[in-house]
């Protein structure tokens, strides 16, 4: 079982930054390896893939062409909890951002911003970007 809690959203002024946290709580028995992804969603469009990081090399795997030099995604596995640093905002990153997870077993499978094969989400938290 997946447990996933953003926090850290929040309203900033174009070109500010904030930094989203993800609590997770994973299994250990069994343990496995994950790929964790951030998407956001603004209204009336569709769940767009922000970043990916794989649990085993700790680093990001993709980003979205969109925040590709701005956003950096990381974990830290002391404390359970993965990361978005979101430098440079503006007001087209406003959306609903969710943290993700899956089961992988493979490197590979994380080089892919489909939401589709995740199967545990957080509850989403609220960023607004003012120009």
């Amino acid at each position: 079982q997946v447990q996933l809690q953003e926090s850290g959203g929040g309203s900033v002024q174009d070109g500010e930054s904030l930094r989203l946290s993800c609590a997770t709580a994973m299994s250990t028995s069994p343990s496995y390896n994950y790929c964790m992804g951030w998407f956001r969603q603004a209204p009336g469009k569709e769940r767009q893939g922000v970043a990916i990081l794989y649990t085993v090399s700790g680093r990001a795997t993709v980003y979205a062409d969109s925040v590709k030099g701005r956003f950096a995604v990381s974990q830290d596995n002391a404390k359970n909890t993965l990361y978005l640093q979101m430098n440079s905002l503006k007001p087209e990153d406003t959306a609903v951002y969710y943290c993700a997870a899956r089961i992988s077993y493979s490197h590979s499978w994380c080089y892919d911003l489909n939401s589709s094969k995740y199967d545990y989400w957080g509850q989403g938290t609220q960023v607004t970007v003012s120009s």
